[in-house]
């Protein structure tokens, strides 16, 4: 029994010192990577580049217009998400499922589509094209709303079903106006919800490369753009890394920022199970506010996406569909867009089982109960160690392979492999996420009979957390697939010029000049969006009950 005893341990330990090697070497160095070169010339202590990036006007103009953006997109979903939430999770009528579905596409859609299908929408020859809204800062923000919306609608929609409708009710008797009772009772009680829900989009906006990408960079860009042209054009590695090191601190900021407004708005709520009333005429503004949302704000560009798609020259045709076994009108050589859909699903394919490979020992770490106050610090700081890398910008994840990785064994780089390897990190913190709940869910006491029975750790580990692994593990997945087939920042450096992934194609597709170089972007969008939208529908069925909000938007 000693020995069995001895073994598990040395698996458990095993289970978590590896998949922490992997996060050490291909995050911890790419990103310590970056910020050695912003301090470092030489070997030695040299801050002189802090002071010549910092020292520019355009520096400070390009924070700004990040920190703008990103509040103003944080700002716009938060309002538009507040009613969603009310009328999606909270009212009853018929088609709230249909609705539902429809405000949850954004979110899964790669940041690239979403992009593209705004600049359909807004463009001249676009439905919405006399608003002159194209390649404006506006387009970008309204991009960004579109993109985050659901992350609000979710996270407060699932904590406002489960809130006790008496309490509201109760300052309604009292004489309180329905929208006083909601500033006073209700928002205090969704505070925690709701700050978790603004983070999480201040993150994703701060970091929402390929949407900026697509839409033409306007104004003077982001630090995740500058970072990129820097690097790209200019080979200004260490002013790169600076700006690096800028963003870096931003979403640090941010993120603790953010917890503290969480912790501080933190309550004891009388909850229960979910709760729906009837939608009524009192209901009408945030009905309206929501109908309008979905309608102008999500399907709109969507519509504007497929029709576009299916115009060429003025006429209905699916010629550039057709051109989709083409590289490109101009250009000879290079990947079609159907040959790098293979790419990016090989790409995909190899990430997922990755990220798999680390995350599903790091979930049964992290899902143990124990006493032991020593090793649940140690599964707090796993944990913390495990989501790094979604507070880091994958443009940042990008570069930092670039400087360590690629240039010390240039030969990953020549195999392909530091593609799914920097997709794989990327994903990795969605698997854990999606898994970790799921195992938890698991009753102590089923492991401690087995276990009382005579069964080893190994067949307790595969008779009890097998059949619930098993559930969760399409989901993690799915989720791991969709991210990495849409992944952007990161691949963007990496990528071979033989070897591109779609979204990496689609960018240079909008960058080319020419009719039909536009018209494939468009096509490839839609068809790049569908193959995504049919993982995410495979990904929902496989979901376990009762794992509706696990990775946490």
């Amino acid at each position: 029994m000693r020995a069995t005893g001895a073994w598990g341990n040395v698996a458990w330990t095993a289970a978590a010192i590896v998949p922490l090697a992997f996060l050490a070497v291909f995050f911890a160095w790419p990103v310590g990577a970056i910020l050695s070169r912003g301090f470092v010339t030489d070997g030695q202590l040299n801050l002189s580049m802090f002071g010549e990036v910092l020292g520019q006007t355009r520096t400070w103009r390009i924070l700004a217009q990040t920190l703008w953006m990103a509040l103003a997109g944080t700002v716009g979903a938060i309002v538009l998400g507040i009613p969603g939430a009310y009328i999606l999770y909270r009212c009853r009528f018929p088609g709230r499922t249909v609705l539902r579905g429809i405000a949850t596409v954004p979110f899964v859609l790669p940041t690239v589509v979403v992009g593209v299908a705004f600049r359909a929408l807004l463009s001249e020859r676009g439905p919405l094209g006399f608003l002159g809204l194209d390649g404006t800062t506006t387009a970008v923000i309204l991009a960004m709303v579109f993109f985050n919306y659901s992350v609000v609608v979710r996270q407060v929609g699932s904590l406002w079903a489960t809130l006790d409708p008496r309490t509201p009710e109760a300052a309604r008797t009292l004489g309180a106006s329905p929208f006083r009772a909601f500033v006073t009772v209700t928002l205090p009680q969704l505070g925690p919800a709701v700050a978790s829900a603004a983070s999480l989009v201040f993150l994703y906006c701060s970091t929402a490369f390929g949407i900026v990408v697509t839409l033409g960079q306007p104004g003077y860009g982001t630090l995740e753009t500058e970072i990129y042209t820097q690097t790209t054009v200019f080979l200004n590695l260490s002013g790169a890394a600076v700006l690096s090191i800028l963003q870096f601190v931003i979403v640090l900021i941010a993120v603790l920022l953010s917890n503290r407004a969480r912790h501080g708005t933190e309550t004891a709520l009388r909850l229960r199970e979910a709760v729906n009333t009837r939608l009524s005429r009192g209901d009408a503004v945030p009905a309206a506010i929501t109908f309008f949302t979905i309608a102008g704000l999500i399907i709109a560009p969507l519509a504007a996406l497929i029709l576009r798609s299916l115009q060429r020259a003025g006429e209905w045709s699916f010629g550039n569909y057709a051109l989709l076994t083409s590289s490109g009108e101009g250009f000879a050589g290079g990947a079609t867009v159907l040959e790098a859909l293979e790419h990016s699903l090989k790409i995909a394919l190899d990430a997922t089982v990755i990220a798999l490979a680390i995350g599903v020992p790091l979930a049964l770490v992290l899902s143990r109960r124990t006493k032991r106050s020593g090793f649940k610090r140690t599964q707090r700081i796993i944990d913390g160690a495990v989501m790094l890398p979604l507070g880091v910008s994958a443009v940042t994840v990008g570069f930092g392979f670039v400087v360590s990785l690629q240039a010390v064994a240039p030969q990953l780089a020549h195999s392909g492999l530091l593609v799914p390897l920097a997709q794989a990190v990327v994903a990795l913190p969605l698997v854990v996420r999606s898994l970790v709940p799921v195992l938890r869910a698991i009753d102590p006491r089923l492991r401690e009979a087995a276990a009382t029975l005579g069964a080893s750790p190994g067949r307790v580990l595969r008779t009890v957390d097998g059949p619930f692994l098993a559930r969760g593990l399409g989901l993690a997945a799915g989720f791991a697939f969709a991210v990495s087939l849409g992944e952007f920042g990161a691949t963007s450096f990496l990528a071979a010029p033989d070897y591109v992934t779609l979204p990496v194609l689609i960018v240079r597709l909008l960058s080319r000049p020419g009719a039909d170089n536009y018209g494939m972007a468009l096509a490839a969008a839609v068809l790049l969006a569908t193959v995504t939208a049919i993982v995410i529908v495979v990904c929902e069925r496989l979901r376990p009950r009762g794992a509706g909000e696990v990775t946490g938007w």
